[in-house]
């Protein structure tokens, strides 16, 4: 299986609409791939707390007609990375689009952690409540953003639902690079499954991106790496490795906590 993972800038003077058709392009640069994945609130930048108001579009606004004309003309599934969902009763939601290689809806995540403790994400946007898997030709994906990564119990929850092939979308700041790096392995490795890890480059709303898109396999080896610039990585895998992993080392077998009802004090 083929994958692109689009680490695009978010440049501040660069306009919503004229980075939309950008991303389409590079989208479209991907034909032969068999997955196209795109970062985190890539319209707008996922700092840019001021701008989500203005920019928040509904289900089927620009960006779903942008990107599944993309996804179309390349041919490829495309996960759209995120953007500021506004719903009918006006809360704004993280949102993921994923499209078909014939550019039709596949699937929809609502991010269920938002970021910002009291302040920003957090209490601008709506929480999803839903976790979201999707069934590919090759694998199947478990559908993540950013500050999901951090909550180890949601990944669980995915593999439980048929995920083999874990996909973050973030907008992950360079200060917490090593974070980044430490967690999108860790979640790999507990899960044996492949992580496909898309961030952003640049600098928006004063926040460094830190770029450094990865592609980790269910052993916990890093595939691929990206930089800390805009840039287009692309990795080769075997999704069977998925199975071949979990039937070698057996550990999701030994679970206890989550299977087993707990004990009530008499």
């Amino acid at each position: 299986m083929r994958a692109s993972l689009i680490q695009i800038a978010v440049d501040p003077d660069e306009s919503v609409n004229t980075r939309r058709e950008r991303a389409a392009s590079l989208v479209v640069a991907q034909r032969g791939a068999d997955l196209v994945v795109l970062p985190e609130l890539w319209p707008v930048g996922a700092f840019a707390y001021t701008a989500f108001e203005d920019e928040a579009e509904p289900l089927h606004g620009p960006t779903h007609e942008v990107m599944a004309k993309a996804a179309a003309e390349a041919g490829v599934w495309l996960h759209a990375g995120s953007f500021v969902e506004r719903a009918a009763d006006g809360t704004l939601y993280n949102t993921t689009l994923v499209f078909t290689p014939e550019g039709e809806r596949a699937a929809a995540y609502r991010k269920i952690h938002r970021f910002g403790f009291d302040r920003g994400e957090a209490v601008m946007m709506g929480a999803g409540d839903t976790l979201v898997t999707l069934a590919l030709p090759q694998t199947t994906l478990g559908l993540a953003t950013c500050y999901d990564l951090r909550f180890p119990e949601m990944f669980r929850g995915l593999v439980d639902a048929g995920a083999q092939t874990l996909v973050v979308a973030a907008g992950w700041p360079e200060r917490r690079r090593a974070h980044w790096t430490l967690l999108a392995q860790a979640r790999a490795v507990e899960n044996q499954a492949y992580v496909l890890a898309v961030g952003s480059s640049g600098t928006h709303a004063g926040v460094p991106q830190a770029g450094h898109s990865i592609v980790v396999d269910p052993w916990g080896e890093v595939l691929a790496e990206a930089g800390a610039d805009e840039e287009v990585l692309t990795v080769e895998f075997d999704p069977a490795r998925v199975a071949t992993t979990r039937e070698q080392f057996p550990a999701l077998k030994d679970r206890r906590l989550g299977l087993v009802p707990p004990s009530i004090p008499g």
